[in-house]
């Protein structure tokens, strides 16, 4: 019978500790747990924990970042402009945007960040953070609140938008200094998701797709260039939180599905799948970008709540033998 290594051609590294960065499919055995481990292809079943408190109970706002390092800004009761930071266990006030809002598009991480529209009434201001500070800088070519986007500081799309009676298919890009009209969306759509950046990326339910205020499952494939429709959600939903950097591993988390809702799905590039449930279901808070450290904070379930959720997915497991 052939053993490991004349079936691979090299034996099973023995660490003391498990790499940093294994790639899909590497096997190592970790002397000091005394467990032979490996990385497992695609996207494992993950489940949600409990962070600590927001400073002050809210939704409607945005986010950014990380579960180890999140920004979260704006919202209802409101608009305000409170800007709080998460360490990976707690919340800090920071400096407030320069404009209160609701219903903008927050983008990037904790110290490199975008707020993009909202309502106030409905705005086309920009405001960056850079760790310390918010600064307005350019405006958008249309003025819309409920937008969905995604990118980073530097590089972003943002689409839709609008409110209950008039909803639109823009879609922009930003260069890091300016906004720039790019092709449209499909379908025009409101209070929507997205994950990836601005050369891949996703369109992510909404309301709209049949008329304004009509909820959707729809999910958009932008390639850079264009939008393509691609597997639906298999819960129809708006005012959810997407998160992901690449269309082939997004989470898609809580909304109004016709009442507030719990259900998780991932995104595998060609279909969602349900994963483990929010503890608490929640509409109308903040995009968080990272699939894989995934976070959720605030929102209304249905009133106001200051509760955080840290997303974990193990895609290193203990291989078993018998």
């Amino acid at each position: 019978m052939a053993d490991y290594k004349g079936i691979k051609g090299f034996t099973i590294p023995n660490v003391s500790s498990d790499p940093s960065n294994p790639i899909a499919g590497q096997i190592w055995y970790n002397s000091t747990s005394w467990t032979l481990k490996g990385r497992v292809e695609g996207f494992p079943v993950g489940t949600w924990s409990s962070g600590g408190a927001l400073g002050s109970a809210r939704s409607h706002n945005g986010a950014c970042g990380t579960k180890s390092a999140g920004l979260f800004f704006g919202g209802s009761p409101g608009p305000t402009a409170e800007t709080e930071t998460y360490d990976g266990s707690s919340w800090s006030a920071t400096n407030d945007l320069n404009t209160g809002r609701i219903y903008g598009c927050g983008i990037g991480t904790n110290t490199a960040a975008l707020y993009v529209g909202g309502e106030g009434p409905p705005l086309d201001k920009t405001e960056t953070f850079n760790g310390t500070s918010w600064t307005e800088v350019a405006i958008l070519n249309t003025d819309r609140a409920k937008r969905g986007g995604f990118g980073v500081s530097t590089s972003a799309l943002v689409f839709g938008g609008g409110d209950y009676s008039t909803l639109t298919s823009d879609t922009e890009q930003w260069n890091g200094t300016s906004w720039s009209e790019v092709n449209n969306l499909n379908v025009a759509i409101g209070s929507t998701g997205g994950a990836g950046t601005t050369s891949a990326g996703l369109q992510i339910g909404g309301s709209g797709e049949t008329g304004p205020g009509t909820i959707t499952a729809l999910t958009e494939d932008w390639n850079g260039t264009s939008w393509t429709e691609t597997g639906d959600l298999n819960t129809a939903r708006e005012s959810l939180v997407s998160a992901g950097s690449s269309p082939s591993s997004a989470l898609a988390y809580g909304g109004n599905a016709g009442g507030v809702t719990a259900v998780t799905e991932h995104f595998n590039g060609t279909a969602w799948t349900e994963v483990a449930d929010l503890a608490t279901a929640r509409t109308a808070f903040g995009n968080f970008q990272a699939a894989t450290t995934a976070m959720t904070a605030g929102g209304s379930s249905p009133g106001y709540t200051d509760a955080t959720e840290e997303w974990s997915n193990e895609a290193t497991v203990t291989v078993t033998t018998s």
